[in-house]
């Protein structure tokens, strides 16, 4: 059985708006309240639109040509919008509106020769340089990363490959831009029979150019400390149960910073030496204490927020980002939790059997592993869960939980449960992995009050309140962060409900909730009009300061995986 996991105590929310004392020319003491950041949709790019295909997914920005670069899934290809046009006019009709034209499409698998590609998965940009994570054709080989210059009209030139792990699924630069990195994911084959082992890849970069070649970061037993979860099948060593989902590199681009989403963890490496200082698992948080509630049903047919006795939920964060701040460095989390779940094509049951497969669907074939289940289906220690109804539907019975940690006497019954997500951001120290801050229920509260039961934990892609409480809720995703007037402010994107969660973090302690901005139409059928529901599934977020806006305000870049829509608000 994994190490007892770490809890954390109550969080204090503050929501009350920042207060300035001014002093006037004449010395008489007088209070203004300074008002915060609001965001204003101003773009919209929404052409050829298809549900669900990936349309929009990572986004990035090239000051220098006022371009966006955005990831195509469905096309398979890099997509060059030209923002230069954009003015701090708001949009009159957001839900519909597309006033941003496409520049070019970048088909980087025509440009990729050392492997064959597959999907590409994530760009960004430094400067005129940009990198897009490549995954192979077979998952499980290794990927690429490729590069390109960018010219002063956003037209792309293709540099080079350099080799990566498997998996590629995110690529950033340095600050500095003295460095390009991908977390390679090294995700098992649908069977399980091969599982490559999660890595980072680090190139080096000098005067634009990146090296032909890449340092290549393992894990170890050694790296991880008793927090970190290891929870794959029997034979999985630890390098190949950890994946690296995405990174951020502190500000003085000395340091990588990389969620291990599956793992519940933070990996900590030292760029110059390419030296994994530590894995420090992340506390989990407490559903029994108020503030920290959660609906753990969809089928009561009711908003219901609430506490739960032996319930934990685990950050498993997708998105990171960090910041300095006299002296310390802090980490951001958006903590969306991710379960494992792999099934295999098989002609029927019997082939299932005989392949050593775990269950059987006809729909989704031969299950080879999974941790995950729903409450009702766990057998409970009776003297912790005295209360027999806690399994009923309109309780916890809904509530997917995970499977491999909760026995704590390895006696067969689960003595506590714990959840996938906290439906929150965290912010840690950097460096220790000490939490600092969590929102606690706050995105099922203030979209439950400024939504109502129709759209409260709504899924992505269709219009149905409550759909998603069993699972993972809001289910917190993209995340940045981004200085406006003096101030810092983390973005929060909620892939499921939808829309931007905003938050002044001047003080990491006590930071606070500023607005929430969501362009969606909770009444439109998704499947039967998609150009009239908004902007569904935000999966990945760019923060473009005031300097290097079109507008001269700052400006935040979303892009929504389901509507296939890349939208830009202006923040001030």
């Amino acid at each position: 059985m994994p190490a007892r996991l770490k809890h954390w105590p109550l969080v204090v929310l503050l929501l009350s708006l920042l207060i300035l004392s001014a002093c006037s020319d004449d010395d008489n003491d007088s209070a203004t309240t300074e008002a915060p950041a609001s965001l204003s949709l101003i773009g919209r790019y929404a052409e050829n639109q298809v549900l669900d295909e990936g349309r929009s997914e990572i986004v990035s920005y090239h000051s220098t040509s006022q371009s966006i670069l955005v990831i195509n899934a469905d096309d398979n290809s890099v997509d060059i919008i030209d923002a230069s046009t954009l003015t701090s006019t708001v949009l009159t009709s957001p839900l519909t509106a597309s006033n941003l034209t496409l520049r070019s499409q970048l088909d980087v698998a025509a440009d990729v020769t050392a492997i064959t590609a597959g999907g590409i998965n994530s760009v960004a940009v430094h400067d005129d340089l940009v990198a897009v994570a490549v995954e192979n054709d077979d998952k499980q080989a290794n990927g690429v990363i490729a590069f390109y210059s960018l010219d002063s009209d956003g037209a792309a030139t293709f540099i080079k490959t350099v080799a990566a792990g498997a998996l590629p699924d995110n690529v950033v630069f340095s600050p500095d831009g003295a460095y390009a990195l991908s977390a390679n994911e090294g995700e098992p084959s649908d069977d399980y029979t091969n599982d490559p082992e999660g890595t980072v890849t680090i190139v080096a970069i000098n005067g634009g150019i990146p090296a032909d070649s890449a340092t290549q970061i393992t894990f170890a037993a050694d790296d991880c400390d008793a927090n970190v979860r290891i929870s794959g099948p029997t034979g999985t060593t630890v390098a190949q149960d950890l994946e690296p989902e995405y990174i951020t590199v502190s500000a003085d681009s000395t340091t990588a910073y990389v969620s291990l989403q599956e793992n519940n963890a933070i990996a900590v490496i030292t760029l110059a030496s390419g030296t994994v200082e530590q894995v420090y698992g992340l506390t989990v948080k407490d559903h029994s204490i108020d503030g920290n509630g959660l609906d753990a049903s969809n089928k009561d047919d009711m908003i219901n927020i609430q506490t739960y006795a032996h319930l934990y939920g685990m950050p498993m964060p997708d998105t990171v980002a960090n910041f300095t701040l006299d002296g310390s460095r802090y980490l951001l989390t958006a903590n969306e939790g991710d379960s494992r779940e792999y099934f295999f094509a098989v002609a029927d049951e019997a082939a299932c059997t005989a392949a050593g497969g775990l269950a059987y669907d006809a729909d989704d074939g031969c299950l080879s592993w999974s941790d995950e289940a729903r409450v009702e289906d766990l057998l409970l220690d009776g003297v912790v869960f005295s209360d027999s109804t806690i399994q009923n539907e309109e309780n916890l019975g809904r509530l997917k939980v995970v499977t491999t940690e909760g026995d704590n006497d390895d006696d067969g019954d689960y003595d506590e449960l714990y959840s996938f997500g906290t439906r929150s951001f965290s912010i840690w120290n950097a460096d220790s992995g000490e939490l600092i801050y969590d929102s606690g229920d706050d995105f099922e509260q203030i979209t439950a009050g400024q939504l109502g039961y129709d759209g409260f934990n709504n899924d992505n892609a269709e219009n149905k309140g409550d759909s998603r409480s069993d699972d993972k809720g809001p289910e917190p995703e993209a995340l940045t962060i981004g200085e406006v007037k003096g101030h810092r402010y983390a973005f929060i994107g909620l892939e499921r409900t939808g829309g931007i969660m905003l938050y002044n973090i001047d003080d990491p302690t006590a930071p606070e909730f500023v607005e929430y901005v969501l362009n969606r139409d909770l009444s439109v059928d998704v499947e039967a009009d998609l150009e009239s529901a908004g902007d569904l599934g935000p999966e990945g977020m760019a923060f473009v300061s005031a300097t290097d806006s079109p507008t001269g305000n700052a400006l935040l870049i979303v892009g929504n995986e389901v509507s296939g829509t890349t939208t830009v608000y202006e923040v001030k």
